[in-house]
């Protein structure tokens, strides 16, 4: 028993903690308690999950978001011509420089 702490759990009372004129068979030692990590270390571990689950709920929320645009901007995409006209062909008209033959010159004022 080299450790005093280890002295005080084995019922061993050293001589400098008792004070002067006290009989050392009426000295009582109360021991502290161990410290027990099992609060934090829970605390610590529920406050992780609840990190995750927060994470995991709005990556889901927000996939979900999206998979209902893709799913919208895929059925507005087929339903535009058919809503325009015209059963699906659409045309745009570009207008083109005529080719083959030079420009008359501009008049001056």
């Amino acid at each position: 028993m080299i450790r005093p702490d280890a002295q005080l759990r084995a019922g061993h009372i050293p001589a400098d903690l008792i004070p002067p004129g006290t009989d050392p068979r009426t000295v009582v030692i109360v021991h502290t308690a161990p410290r027990s990590w099992t609060g934090p270390v829970l605390l610590i571990l529920a406050g992780t999950v609840g990190v995750c689950a927060l994470v995991y709920i709005t990556t889901a929320a927000v996939l979900s978001l999206l998979q209902v645009a893709a799913t919208t901007a895929v059925a507005l995409k087929a339903a535009i011509p058919v809503l325009i006209g015209g059963g699906g062909l659409i045309s745009f008209a570009i207008k083109a420089p005529k080719s083959g033959g030079n420009r008359p010159p501009l008049k001056k004022r």
